[in-house]
């Protein structure tokens, strides 16, 4: 899994690419939490390039956005497809989080 960050604006914007799983999703927690301490608290994550999320995928996603909550901030999502947006849908967490076409989408909403 790979990680590219750009700023827009007051947003912080995560490319996330590869696989987030029990291997890697560790990373993904590490990452928020070096947003939260350079004060990145608006956080679009882009997961267009993401090919494959695991249990330990959304549980690492679920703690992220619980910090930033804790830190005043929110955490979208852009770019959902295929197996990624099929396991958003069954979990619930298309239900519980602001999820949107496009980055630009997310970044206006």
């Amino acid at each position: 899994m790979e990680f590219t960050n750009t700023k827009n604006g007051n947003a912080l914007v995560v490319k996330v690419t590869g696989r987030m799983d029990a291997i890697t999703a560790p990373e993904f927690d590490g990452q928020c939490k070096n947003w939260i301490e350079t004060g990145d608290t608006k956080v679009v994550v882009d997961l267009s390039e993401l090919e494959y999320i695991s249990s330990a995928g959304l549980r690492s996603i679920l703690a992220a956005a619980k910090k930033l909550k804790g830190a005043k901030g929110e955490m979208l999502f852009a770019g959902l497809s295929g197996m990624v947006e099929e396991v958003f849908n069954v979990s619930g967490f298309a239900a519980m989080f602001s999820i949107y076409k496009t980055i630009d989408e997310a970044l206006a909403g």
